[in-house]
């Protein structure tokens, strides 16, 4: 299985957060962690980004319906 490691400029891009949040959101166990590359380099697993996007897209859009009454 091939995994595709995402530095942070590029998690950053694609989540728009900023890199204080996105540590902030890991030690509060609300962003996927990190994986280590040796010496102080980090990266994230894309699909781990790419599933914590699409949950907070389905959440935004269960709360949006909930409060226009549709849900």
């Amino acid at each position: 299985m091939m995994h595709r490691i995402l530095r942070l400029p590029a998690v950053k891009a694609s989540t728009g957060l900023s890199r204080s949040t996105i540590y902030q959101r890991v030690s509060e166990g609300t962003f996927p962690r990190p994986v280590s590359l040796g010496g102080r380099a980090v990266g994230w697993l894309e699909n781990e980004i790419q599933d914590w996007l699409q949950q907070r897209i389905e959440a935004s859009r269960n709360a949006t319906m909930e409060r226009d009454g549709r849900a």
